[in-house]
């Protein structure tokens, strides 16, 4: 009996090295599972700090994230640290993925900010109380009025609460290669606050991870921190223009990083 105990141990390090679709599920599950222990622990030490939901909570998450990382075998090059000093509220835009993201929103992520995400989030068990504990925006993608009315909350928050707010404005997950067209949602809400847009660019995971191939390896990701975009003085009017603007020098980050981590990383085999 004690032997058939030990079949599954054995097998899992052949596993391992023998199968990368097995490698890729394995992260994936640890992962998840890790995450949802996380913030199991978490949850009642943001609650002992600040008594419920509070951006000052985000300090706790990040601290406990941040090690995760290691376990997955991935790697942070962080360039553009400068651009996170700006003082007072601001809108951080990045470019989305995968889950993953995650990780390197937390490798950099500034005191006195949060994110918004998708209201379904909510509903992940732990994590997604969690996200509510640190003060994350939730917002029904399904209904434009309902995302507005949400936005504008959220600026008059900022201003008020002096907090910075990190958006994906691709709106969900890609990994083609490039960047998705934005949707408008962020460069309102910095218009009707005027404050500053920092950018900040991932690499592309196809060197490391490609979720259709099943391939998940270890390797590094390159975060740049771009400039910020000034919108004092902006109305709705600009919105369109101040969208494009920030796609262009995302995109151009994008295209120039990931082909630098890609020769780092060397390509996946498809």
């Amino acid at each position: 009996m004690d032997v058939l105990w030990m079949i599954p141990l054995l097998l899992i390090p052949l596993l391992m090295w023998t199968s990368s679709t097995f490698v890729f599920y394995f992260k994936k599950c640890f992962y998840v599972a890790w995450m949802m222990c996380l913030a199991l622990i978490t949850i009642p030490l943001c609650i002992l700090k600040s008594g419920g939901r509070d951006v000052e909570n985000m300090r706790i998450i990040r601290f406990m994230v941040r090690h995760v990382k290691y376990f997955l075998g991935l790697r942070f090059e962080v360039s553009g640290w400068e651009q996170l000093q700006t003082e007072g509220p601001y809108v951080i835009i990045s470019n989305h993925q995968s889950s993953l993201d995650v990780l390197g929103l937390m490798e950099i992520l500034p005191d006195r900010c949060t994110m918004i995400a998708k209201k379904e989030l909510i509903y992940a068990g732990t994590v997604g109380l969690i996200c509510w504990l640190g003060g994350i925006v939730f917002i029904n993608r399904k209904k434009t009025s309902d995302a507005k009315s949400v936005m504008a909350e959220a600026a008059k928050t900022m201003l008020e609460e002096k907090i910075r707010l990190w958006v994906f404005p691709e709106g969900t997950r890609n990994q083609r290669g490039d960047l998705l067209p934005f949707k408008k949602g962020a460069f309102h809400l910095a218009v009707q606050a005027q404050v500053p847009i920092i950018p900040v660019v991932f690499s592309s995971y196809s060197s490391f991870y490609l979720r259709k191939e099943k391939q998940f390896k270890s390797g590094t990701i390159r975060l740049k921190i771009l400039p910020k975009i000034e919108t004092k003085g902006m109305t709705s009017d600009d919105i369109s223009s101040l969208s494009d603007k920030s796609y262009n020098v995302m995109r151009s980050a994008f295209l120039d990083i990931s082909e630098s981590v890609t020769q780092s990383n060397g390509p996946l085999r498809h």
